[in-house]
């Protein structure tokens, strides 16, 4: 036993010491080709090397980016929902987090780790992968233009043995879609974004950034015109079902709201309900923050599918109010000239031209307090196809805000009621300023008298201002 422990140790010291030797001489000559090779080159190099050991391999891997161009991948997302159930107890590293305003959790792959999934007898291995971007110039801000900016790009690696190819890219991916279909519907939250303010259109999480939609707003809930209300849900019923229709007749999936009327009036409360009504993510468009046609267009292929853009107070966009305004022009460092605004004649081409058919099932909503400001290009139909009158609070309206604040039936306070909506009309006072009446009070006659003296002051009031108009 001494006689072969003797003659062994020297050789596996040996052994140990050549091992350490060559894993040293290999770190040094891997940093000496980061330094000094030229990056393309080492790039190229690992390509074909990657590509000469896969030809011996009998597996196929299927690489699914975040981004697919400009746009986000559906099936990378539809992957993150369905492998979310399917993480293993084995796994060293997870993410976990709590969205905002979400009570539920959320878990996620870790870099590098692997999930094995089985589908018809066919053995699938997973992995979650990132890259770190190089850093770039940005301009986030017209007096920032030397600030710098990293991302990541994230993808997953699907492999598989290359004879299973058509069963795994046919029905595995068809049933990775209608599994992420079913999880969607079950955590779904409609999301509320905007733009973000260093914004990289390519690349993750550049272009918006969101918070869950907890607005309360429900159509139930909508002091608005009954029949209006009905016309609204109809026409947002027969959107969603008519994809087949769209494209039989050749027209993008989408459809323009005009929201216009006094302030006050429940624009936003109608955006919020329809966004819960369909389940839509809602993408707050502030068009004084885009720099120019070009990134307007990217803005807009960034957007996802099933969502509803929103361009409120739309009257306020000087360069939209006036198709002959001069345009804003800025020298970029590199001496190219670039148009810094959004113009009429770039909007109308995000609005119904060749880009607004970079996606499918969308909504655009434009609101204003003024609709004779508005270019009348802005108004046809196509890209503004129904017009909603948010008008003054109607005696359908306070009998529903009576019900929702006060939580008394009609017929209790008939009196009151009757001399409230007799004053509506004159008083020309808005929903949110009813709803704020009736919030004041907890006794529901109490409530109805003092909204009833506000009605009258205000309808005093809206005569006077009458009368000196007339008068000038």
């Amino acid at each position: 036993m001494s006689f072969f422990s003797g003659v062994q140790s020297p050789g596996a010291k040996s052994v140990v010491s050549l091992v350490a030797s060559a894993a040293a001489t290999a770190m040094l000559v891997r940093s000496v080709a980061r330094e000094y090779i030229p990056h393309d080159l080492s790039n190229y190099t690992y390509r074909k090397l990657r590509k000469l050991f896969s030809s011996f391999s009998s597996e196929l891997t299927v690489v699914i980016e975040e981004l697919d161009g400009m746009m986000i991948n559906r099936l990378f997302k539809a992957a993150e929902l369905y492998l979310e159930p399917a993480l293993p107890p084995s796994a060293t590293r997870i993410r976990v987090s709590i969205p905002s305003g979400e009570d539920k959790t959320s878990i996620s792959m870790e870099g590098g780790e692997e999930i094995i999934d089985n589908f018809d007898g066919v053995r699938l291995k997973w992995r979650f992968l990132s890259r770190e971007i190089p850093p770039r110039r940005v301009y986030p801000d017209m007096d920032q233009r030397n600030s710098v900016s990293m991302s990541e790009q994230r993808f997953y690696e699907l492999r598989f043995d290359k004879k299973h190819r058509e069963l795994v890219l046919g029905k595995y991916i068809e049933h990775i879609m209608s599994k992420a279909k079913e999880s969607m519907k079950r955590k779904r939250t409609p999301r509320l974004f905007t733009l973000s303010q260093e914004r990289i259109i390519g690349m993750r999480g550049s272009a918006w950034e969101g918070v869950p939609l907890r607005h309360p707003a429900r159509f139930e809930t909508l002091a608005m015109d009954d029949n209006v209300k009905k016309t609204v849900m109809e026409d947002l019923e027969m959107f969603v079902k008519r994809r087949d229709y769209y494209r039989k007749v050749g027209k993008a999936w989408k459809r323009g709201y005009l929201l216009f009327g006094p302030p006050g009036t429940g624009k936003s409360s109608l955006i919020a309900a329809m966004a819960d009504h369909l389940q839509f993510d809602v993408y707050d468009l502030e068009l004084t923050q885009v720099r120019g046609n070009s990134e307007l267009k990217k803005i807009l292929m960034s957007t996802g599918n099933k969502s509803i853009l929103v361009v409120e107070d739309i009257d306020c966009s000087v360069q939209l109010r006036d198709r002959l305004s001069p345009e804003t022009v800025m020298t970029t460092p590199f001496g190219h000239r670039e148009v810094t605004q959004v113009t009429l004649s770039g909007f109308l081409n995000f609005v119904d031209g060749l880009w607004s058919s970079c996606g499918d099932e969308r909504i655009i909503i434009f609101t204003t307090n003024h609709k004779e400001r508005l270019d009348h290009a802005l108004l046809r139909p196509g890209r503004m196809d129904v017009h909603v009158h948010m008008s003054y609070c109607t005696p359908c309206g306070l009998r529903l805000l009576v019900r929702n604040y006060l939580g008394v039936s009609e017929s209790d306070h008939d009196r009151l009621l009757a001399e409230a909506e007799d004053l509506l009309l004159a008083a020309k006072a808005t929903p949110a300023e009813v709803a704020e009446e009736l919030m004041k009070n907890v006794a529901a006659d109490v409530a109805l008298e003092r909204l009833i003296e506000f009605l009258k002051r205000k309808k005093s009031d809206t005569e006077n201002e009458t009368k000196t108009k007339i008068e000038e």
